[in-house]
């Protein structure tokens, strides 16, 4: 759906920095430039808020410094802790408190920004679309977000298609530019 972009529009934008982290790294190695797609997404509209939901796991792994970044682009940070059960299960997931702000916030707001590909969220989008009469925009990874939720939402970018989105890790780099050995011909 062809959608005008109205510069007096209020937006609100909820970040699943999980969702976005796995994507950028599964699909080339990297890490996402938020602030590139925050840009594209945002388009000259009127910015009213920012939030990203990340979850703490190990300082070790530089991530204060990672979170900071972040909030230097103007980014509010909801912050929980990695869960891990007694049989050494994993959750790091911020879906219900994502959903519970973009509802809470949607009264302020023209359009509602998800910066996720997860299915999960579909009920959300019908939600603040027919429930609220609010527009609602996803950014996300097109090959690795769910193909209903694009469908829903009244306009969805594609990571992939804007400049600068990725940030190459030097790990990346280094396996780009190893060439494979030369085999031997019989």
């Amino acid at each position: 759906m062809a959608l005008t972009v109205n510069p007096e529009h209020r937006i609100g934008v909820f970040v699943d920095i999980q969702n976005l982290y796995h994507s950028a790294k599964h699909l080339y190695g990297g890490r996402v430039n938020y602030k590139e797609i925050l840009k594209t997404a945002v388009a000259g509209r009127r910015l009213v808020r920012t939030l990203a939901y990340v979850v703490t796991s190990d300082p070790q792994t530089g991530e204060d410094a990672f979170f900071e970044a972040l909030e230097k682009e103007g980014m509010e940070l909801r912050v929980k802790e990695l869960q891990t059960f007694s049989s050494g299960a994993k959750k790091a997931d911020w879906d219900v408190g994502m959903a519970v702000d973009a509802i809470r916030l949607a009264p302020g707001l023209d359009v509602i920004i998800l910066f996720t590909g997860d299915g999960d969220f579909i009920p959300l989008v019908e939600y603040l679309k027919s429930g609220m009469g609010k527009i609602v925009e996803v950014v996300a990874f097109g090959r690795t977000s769910s193909g209903k939720l694009r469908e829903k939402v009244d306009r969805f970018i594609d990571i992939e298609a804007i400049p600068k989105a990725i940030f190459k890790t030097e790990k990346s780099r280094k396996r780009a530019t190893i060439k494979p050995k030369n085999k031997i011909q019989k």
